[in-house]
């Protein structure tokens, strides 16, 4: 076989790696989660520091909603559920939503 000439399984593959898509995680605002919990919220889950977390919970009470932070796909859904569990666990009705950024 000619060196010019490659068996059809030795042809190189060119793989395209693509960035994840970035989805944004939003908190939003209910009458009844208290402000306390919200900031606990952001704190634990999401690794905001207080000043931040107030900013945010701020922001979620005069607006409707607030960016919690920007992640993979996998990553945001994890943070969702994790908001939804600890809301539950302490009767609280706090939601949390994801989008695509």
């Amino acid at each position: 076989m000619s060196p010019d000439h490659r068996p059809e399984w030795e042809e190189e593959t060119k793989l395209e790696l693509k960035e994840p898509r970035p989805y944004v995680v939003l908190l939003l605002n209910d009458d009844y989660s208290t402000w306390d919990f919200v900031i606990e919220v952001l704190m634990k889950i999401f690794h905001k520091n207080r000043q931040d977390a107030e900013s945010i919970t701020h922001h979620v009470h005069n607006q409707g909603q607030g960016v919690c932070g920007v992640y993979t796909f996998e990553i945001a859904q994890t943070k969702v559920q994790q908001v939804h569990q600890l809301a539950k666990s302490r009767g609280y009705p706090l939601r949390c939503v994801m989008k695509e950024a």
